[in-house]
């Protein structure tokens, strides 16, 4: 992979917040998953997972599973990658070996499932498309827990972390937490995808950005109105926040932004 890092003058105030475009990485890839806090590299290029970084290359391909359909690195030590159309996640380690496989047909109480993330200790969030609801399920005893009533929106995105789990349908953004409660109910429109970090949340509408309130956590009363977030022009084909980092694909390379919080 062909790096080239280049330093930029971009900085412009949002919010509570300043953005500075610092470094510039070229990647040809299908889909940019993200960088994790080891600095490695995730992404999909001819249906292959690869994690690049200073320990070396890695990747996961299964072919019969199909397409990879989304990568949940929130944990880099346990890696969901989940197959929509085999219905299955896949849990890989720091190398991107096999730890386990969850196949949803195969549960005696089958799941058809979409938007499968990591929820930490043992568990997965996961859309049931059957219930339209959100669930907890724990893949060790083969427990659920549900944690919405049914969505009757189509559900477009769905970001989530070890606490709480965030759902974009076509005119809300929903918000709950791990016991079932509804922490926050937005009304929103025309956004297409949503990213969260931290509890913040990011959105993409019409190759824009912008910060969503959630509702949930240390974003509880901070941020009540949707703020556009001001880049340079790019294409938002792909992004992944951290807590300091934006990082922005779109198709030819990763542009790191810096993320300064103001007084």
């Amino acid at each position: 992979m062909k790096t080239l890092i280049t330093i930029l003058f971009f900085t412009q105030s949002i919010f509570a917040q300043q953005i500075s475009a610092v470094a510039e990485t070229f990647l040809v890839a299908e889909t940019f998953v993200g960088i994790d806090s080891y600095n490695n590299i995730f992404f999909i290029k001819d249906r292959v997972l690869n994690k690049v970084g200073i320990r070396g290359t890695f990747n996961f391909n299964d072919y019969q599973l199909g397409r990879i359909s989304s990568v949940d690195i929130i944990n880099p030590l346990k890696v969901v990658a989940y197959h929509e159309d085999t219905n299955t996640a896949v849990l890989l380690d720091n190398k991107l070996n096999e730890i386990e496989r969850i196949n949803f047909n195969n549960l005696p109480q089958f799941i058809n499932t979409a938007f499968v993330t990591n929820a930490g200790n043992n568990r997965l969030w996961l859309f049931n498309v059957d219930s339209q609801q959100i669930e907890l399920f724990n893949y060790r005893n083969n427990t659920k827990t549900i944690i919405s009533q049914p969505i009757t929106e189509k559900v477009l995105s769905v970001a989530s972390n070890f606490n709480y789990c965030f759902v974009l349908t076509e005119n809300r953004l929903l918000s709950y937490n791990i016991f079932g409660s509804v922490l926050s109910e937005k009304e929103v429109a025309g956004f297409e995808r949503i990213f969260q970090q931290d509890e913040k949340i990011y959105a993409i509408k019409k190759n824009e950005l912008f910060r969503l309130p959630s509702g949930a956590g240390n974003d509880e009363n901070k941020y009540s109105e949707i703020k556009k977030i001001e880049l340079p022009q790019l294409n938002l084909m792909h992004l992944y926040p951290t807590q300091d980092l934006l990082y922005i694909y779109d198709g030819k390379s990763i542009f790191t932004f810096k993320l300064t919080q103001s007084n």
